[in-house]
């Protein structure tokens, strides 16, 4: 087997200036530290930080500074993703980047963080790639791995390393970490996520191992993380089983049954019950928009004359 060695980079993010020139810096001292490193992954945003006014065109500027960087290191890269704007859209886009300095792939982002990554355009294309006498990679970004439809798809693909970057700074991270073990047992691969810090997330970055086992975690703190992997050890997984024990891949392979909740067109009266995909409000102003839209079912009344008649919860029960 080729040795094949993945760096992440978990660095601070700002939002206020561009943050390209840091991620530079930020490669050649791990290329001069580690100079057998293969690829190197960046966090999500990482370049321009959460803001959508910050969009890039792709191909543009800073994929070309990405390209010169790849090209002088002779390393794989991943450059963490920006957000992109094309035909009046915004998309949230990594670009992956070969040892010569050429762009082999995109990957939109396929599930905005909704209903907070407001006015981001999901992607629709999977994305994997060869790296030629090692194995096949694929690429998912953030959110995504919320949906175990999109890494099974990466893995059915033949993916045998998912590289991650993602943005995460709110209280769900250790749900996440939780994910990425389980997206790496169920799924039988590597997995790379790859998180920043400041505005680009609270760090905690992760890489677990065909066997869900945590490779490394970083901490909270800027630094670097070279793990160097085996891709006969996803082969061995997928054709002996996790830990010796199940088969999920092969298990997925012979049930492939007819899995209608996926089918167009078919309603689902239990998701639509759920209601809009909108940001939570207080349980206070949902009760009282409850019962405005029950009051307004029954009877032509303006909202403003239901909402002064609609007292509190404290006032109608007296606590």
């Amino acid at each position: 087997m080729k040795p094949f060695s993945i760096a992440g980079v978990q660095m601070r993010v700002n939002a206020s200036y561009s943050n390209v020139a840091a991620m530079k810096l930020k490669l050649d001292i791990l290329m001069n530290i580690y100079p057998w490193v293969d690829m190197v992954v960046f966090s999500e945003l990482c370049a321009y930080g959460p803001l959508t006014h910050n969009a890039q065109e792709v191909p543009g500027a800073f994929e070309q500074e990405m390209c010169a960087a790849a090209a002088k290191h002779g390393v794989w890269l991943l450059p963490g993703s920006i957000f992109e704007k094309k035909d009046g859209l915004i998309y949230n886009t990594a670009s992956v980047i070969d040892p010569e300095g050429s762009v082999v792939t995109r990957y939109r982002k396929m599930f905005p963080f909704y209903p907070y990554e407001v006015g981001v355009t999901p992607g629709h294309e999977f994305c994997v790639f060869d790296v030629p006498d090692v194995g096949k990679f694929g690429v998912s970004i953030c959110y995504d791995m919320w949906f175990p439809e999109t890494t099974r798809t990466l893995a059915v693909m033949g993916a045998e390393v998912i590289l991650h970057p993602t943005l995460t700074g709110t209280i769900d991270r250790d749900i996440e970490l939780s994910i990425a073990r389980a997206s790496a047992a169920i799924n039988q691969c590597y997995f790379f996520d790859v998180n920043g810090l400041d505005t680009g997330g609270s760090g905690r970055s992760i890489v677990c191992g065909p066997d869900g086992r945590v490779i490394y975690q970083a901490q909270n703190n800027e630094e670097y993380f070279p793990i160097e992997i085996n891709l006969e050890k996803v082969r061995r997984s997928r054709e002996l089983g996790v830990l010796r024990l199940g088969q999920p891949l092969k298990s997925f392979r012979d049930h492939m049954i007819d899995w209608t909740i996926y089918q167009n067109g078919v309603k689902h009266p239990y998701l639509d019950s759920l209601g809009p995909l909108i940001k939570p409000r207080r349980v206070q102003e949902l009760g009282q928009l409850q019962i405005l839209e029950e009051v307004r079912a029954s009877a032509d009344v303006s909202p403003t004359t239901i909402m002064s008649s609609v007292r509190p919860p404290t006032e109608q029960t007296g606590l």
